[in-house]
């Protein structure tokens, strides 16, 4: 803020060689178009914002694709060792399963009598 602005630049050359001040106002005009392109993009909130989005929307998207990744993991082994324990306590304990099929006929009759 308190800098003096003239000082930011090269240094100008003494000497008064044509061709020497013509490259150094080349090189300042240079700085001077990628200064304000720089500014210009700091100061486009419309593509800072397309650009916030389709950051988001990559984050998202490698998230999401992770869980999924991790649910078709864990969903097959947990379904099917869940059923093969069903399975195995079925066997091992018949009374209890055919007690919840009776129960569970005997609703369905009381159901339907009533309708």
């Amino acid at each position: 803020m308190g800098e003096d602005p003239r000082a930011a630049g090269s240094a100008v050359t003494e000497s008064g060689d044509p061709e020497e001040i013509r490259r150094e106002i080349e090189a300042t005009r240079e700085e001077l178009g990628d200064t304000v392109a720089a500014l210009a993009a700091k100061a486009d909130v419309k593509a800072q914002a397309k650009q916030k989005i389709e950051e988001t929307k990559a984050a998202v998207a490698g998230k999401k694709d992770e869980l999924l990744g991790k649910a078709k993991e864990g969903s097959p082994q947990s379904a099917s060792a869940a059923a093969t324990q069903v399975a195995q306590t079925a066997r091992q304990n018949p009374v209890p399963l055919a007690a919840a099929g009776v129960f569970a006929l005997g609703f369905l009759a009381g159901w339907v009598m009533r309708r």
